[in-house]
């Protein structure tokens, strides 16, 4: 079977995830063990990498040893990280994306200036990595809203504040479409009057990268979307694809693939996520190429 492979030019790591990985890799060369604050990068087989290299996946500050390098990874962390982190004397490298830096800044000072009197809400996903840190900036003052069912139900609780103040931010990696979605509920349901501060905080690399996979899924006969199974902004570039081309095929890696999902002569696009590596989609295009 002979199978038409392309890679999308704008897959693999954004410029965050690089960064993180690279300061990673250098404080590695020397020897020794790093400490990684939960996973550097979704994804199963860039982590088993690092591993070999000598990077640790913990939990909590408390399971890195005293004394030792922790790394704060580019989804960033609450305050009180950096407290808990001191305490332990250990070191910290700290790798959080400045988009994400200049969002915990945000959201800071809008929080001091909106907290008793209105709400501040957080489009994100409740329990995810960034949406921790960037609520943390708020004492956990904060509301999050994973899409507009939740929304609703805030709003039927009277969670949220007809008159306002009301102030909305985004985790950087979510979609610029459902955003718009959740502003425009909002916009709706509050008195004229209200104060609505609306601000655009989702990443401009990502913001774009929507339109142009768009574009690569719909350009093929077939999509092969490579990303971890942890990986929250996989899953929300992994269902663009499939809204665009019905045979998208979601996989981990090479050994994911079913051939029997394309007919010779095939045009397939080879994808993924943010936390993709390059060398990762390289494999499975070679791997399509041999079919």
């Amino acid at each position: 079977m002979r199978l038409n492979v392309e890679i999308d030019p704008g897959s693999g790591f954004c410029g965050g995830v690089i960064r993180a990985i690279g300061r990673a890799e250098e404080y590695l060369s020397g020897g020794g063990t790093l400490y990684s604050l939960g996973a550097i990068v979704h994804n199963e087989a860039e982590l088993e990498r690092l591993g070999a290299k000598g990077l640790v996946t913990v939990s909590s500050v408390s399971e890195a040893p005293s004394g030792e390098a922790l790394l704060i990874r580019a989804h960033g962390e609450p305050p009180e990280t950096y407290s808990s982190a001191a305490e332990r004397n250990l070191s910290v490298i700290d790798c959080t994306c400045p988009v994400v830096l200049k969002l915990q800044q945000s959201i800071r000072e809008a929080w001091e200036r909106i907290r008793g009197r209105g709400e501040l809400l957080i489009f994100g996903k409740p329990g995810h990595a960034e949406v921790l840190g960037l609520v943390g900036q708020t004492g956990g003052g904060a509301l999050v809203v994973q899409d507009l069912p939740m929304l609703e139900g805030l709003i039927a609780q009277g969670c949220i504040p007809k008159e306002g103040p009301l102030a909305i931010f985004s985790q950087t990696t979510k979609s610029p479409s459902e955003y718009r979605v959740i502003c425009s509920r909002l916009k709706k349901f509050l008195s004229p009057q209200a104060s609505f501060m609306v601000h655009d905080t989702i990443c401009a690399q990502v913001a774009r990268r929507h339109e142009k996979l768009r574009e690569f899924a719909a350009s093929h006969d077939a999509i092969v979307f490579v990303a971890g199974v942890s990986s929250s902004n996989g899953k929300v570039l992994y269902d663009l694809c499939k809204s665009v081309n019905e045979r998208t095929h979601h996989i981990g890696g090479p050994s994911g693939i079913d051939y029997s999902w394309f007919s010779d002569g095939d045009s397939v696009g080879v994808c993924g996520a943010t936390s993709t590596p390059s060398w990762l989609l390289e494999e499975v295009a070679a791997a399509l190429a041999s079919a």
